[in-house]
């Protein structure tokens, strides 16, 4: 049961006058464990924030948010330096921000206190529910983190870092399992796709060798819809991405192509990442498939990066603007690649662990013609003013040290797979190559 009590969360008070309440009701739910157990019943007070008014009873909502890929990097970093990997738990988290407004609410359920069922609660502390919830807990978080000693990430506002101290040994963030062993540490989500795929009656279904069919050409639907589902990997990061594109009506061929998918999960649901203490360097590979969607023409950008033998970050979306060439493309792609690059080298820049000074991230791209033309000084290329602002881009990070970049052969281009649906060799490699494996 949540530690809510009267004398620290709130104190009841006369309700003054035109002083309009929020209300509050209980939610009941039970958390599980991984393996789908219940852990715990829990119950929660949760205020009714929908009934707030911005500039009365809040004014700023905004909190930082960790990025999957930073805690996947971090994961790879204590792989590759032998080091153990440690969690806490913060309970009832929200419930230790410090409020800046005057906020009212009604007497919750089982706590109005009897001869004053008038009167209401002037909260203390934050509760959930609230507006301003996230940013309070956050700057209560925060102050309590840099008075500890620690230092704040300068890339990522949700990193902290200190040495020394022991938190307890991690096995499970955010729902992922976390499985150490001699020669590394593997990221998994095996009892996340058993739940899916159990609740969809797909867990005993025949494995299907790719997640996506190159020969089935997706159009928008314009009939009657079908019900939704979504997942991640990064191995099926392209179908994903490519069905999430019809969800707001799915029609049977779009359902028949996320059956593939789920076909695919069952022959591989124990697939996980595996971070390995070498390659200790940062490797990005980047790619498209020009012309690719058949309604919109649009490019499919893929991009993925590597680190302790694993994927740690990638990526597989339409570029936003018509491109008149493959060149254009391709380039368009590494420029996207190269923002995340700059965006991790500053990460690992600022973290103690990393070896200083960092070397130029080693970018793979398969068009040798983008190549040339990054190298080059010359801007002679006749292409528009956004293909020509994302040259100068990439110039000013290869001139400066942030990036490298050098060819490679199509066949062994990790992003090929974020583009396009392909063969199953090619799937099962390029899973290899970014750390994918059964456990």
């Amino acid at each position: 049961m949540d530690s809510i009590m009267a004398n620290e969360t709130w104190e009841v008070a006369d309700r003054p006058h035109g002083c309009k309440t929020v209300g509050c009701k209980w939610v009941f739910k039970k958390k599980l464990r991984p393996g789908g157990t219940i852990e715990k019943y829990k119950d929660r007070l949760v205020a009714k924030g929908y009934t707030q008014k911005e500039g009365e009873d809040f004014f700023d909502t905004y909190s930082p948010v960790a990025r999957l890929t930073t805690i996947r990097v971090l994961l790879s970093l204590a792989a590759s330096y032998g080091l153990l990997v440690h969690q806490m738990d913060v309970k009832t988290a929200f419930l230790n921000g410090e409020l800046d407004e005057k906020i009212y609410m009604d007497q919750p359920e089982g706590f109005v206190v009897p001869g004053q069922e008038s009167k209401v609660c002037r909260l203390l502390k934050s509760l959930y529910g609230l507006k301003q919830v996230p940013k309070q807990w956050h700057e209560k978080f925060d102050n309590t983190m840099t008075q500890a000693g620690f230092v704040v990430n300068e890339a990522d506002k949700c990193v902290y870092y200190r040495y020394g101290g022991d938190l307890g040994e991690a096995d499970v963030i955010l729902n992922i399992k976390l499985i150490k062993n001699d020669d590394g540490i593997t990221f998994l989500q095996s009892h996340y796709v058993e739940k899916v795929l159990s609740r969809f009656s797909y867990l005993d279904s025949k494995p299907c060798p790719t997640p996506y069919d190159p020969s089935v050409i997706l159009r928008k639907n314009k009939g009657l819809g079908r019900d939704q589902l979504s997942a991640t990997r990064p191995d099926i990061s392209f179908a994903v991405s490519k069905l999430s594109r019809f969800t707001a009506n799915p029609g049977d061929d779009h359902w028949r192509a996320l059956e593939r998918v789920l076909h695919y999960l069952s022959g591989t649901m124990s697939y996980g990442l595996h971070y390995t203490r070498y390659p200790k360097v940062l490797e990005g590979y980047s790619d498209s498939n020009w012309i690719s969607d058949v309604d919109e023409i649009k490019t499919i950008t893929g991009y993925v990066f590597t680190h302790g033998g694993a994927a740690v970050s990638w990526r597989s979306c339409k570029q936003t603007i018509l491109m008149r060439s493959t060149m254009e493309a391709e380039l368009t792609a590494l420029d996207t690649a190269t923002v995340e690059a700059e965006w991790l080298r500053e990460l690992l820049m600022d973290l103690p662990i990393v070896e200083k000074p960092i070397p130029a991230i080693l970018m793979n791209c398969d068009n040798q013609t983008v190549i040339a033309k990054v190298s080059s000084s010359k801007d002679n290329m006749k292409s528009s003013r956004h293909v020509k602002r994302r040259l100068k881009s990439v110039r000013k990070l290869r001139n400066s040290g942030v990036i490298a970049i050098d060819y490679v052969n199509t066949a062994k281009n990790l992003a090929d797979p974020f583009t396009k649906g392909l063969s199953r060799n090619v799937i099962d490699n390029a899973s290899k190559e970014m750390g994918l494996r059964p456990t």
